[in-house]
């Protein structure tokens, strides 16, 4: 595992990276900086990955994972419902690969608004 941080403005979270495949890509290509989308309660950012839905690939989230969307090279983070959702579940807009968790409070990115700049770099 590695942490991290992701920071947007005056946001500051702290996660952690799961040892797997997609997460060690993204690791080796630490920090990255893009412009941050919004989807329902779902943070994404386009980065320079591409890579293939590995086989823990899943559309269900929990509330402060991290994933990757291999059709939008973006990382996503989730902490509440999306368009996609059905009551009280989050879902991502088709399978993702998890990555990770945000070890904080993953509310704050509510605060987020599309096109503010978005940096993941190592903790």
């Amino acid at each position: 595992m590695m942490d991290i941080v992701i920071r947007s403005g005056d946001i500051f979270l702290t996660a952690q990276l799961d040892d797997n495949e997609t997460a060690r890509r993204i690791a080796a290509i630490l920090p990255i900086t893009s412009e941050a989308g919004l989807w329902g309660e779902e943070v994404f950012f386009e980065i320079p990955l591409t890579c293939r839905l590995a086989p823990d690939a899943r559309d269900l989230m929990q509330p402060g994972e991290i994933a990757f969307w291999p059709p939008g090279r973006s990382l996503c983070v989730f902490w509440g419902e999306t368009p996609s959702s059905r009551k009280g579940e989050i879902r991502a807009a088709s399978p993702v690969n998890p990555i990770g968790r945000v070890t904080g409070d993953v509310t704050v990115l509510g605060r987020v608004r599309d096109g503010d700049v978005i940096v993941v770099e190592r903790a």
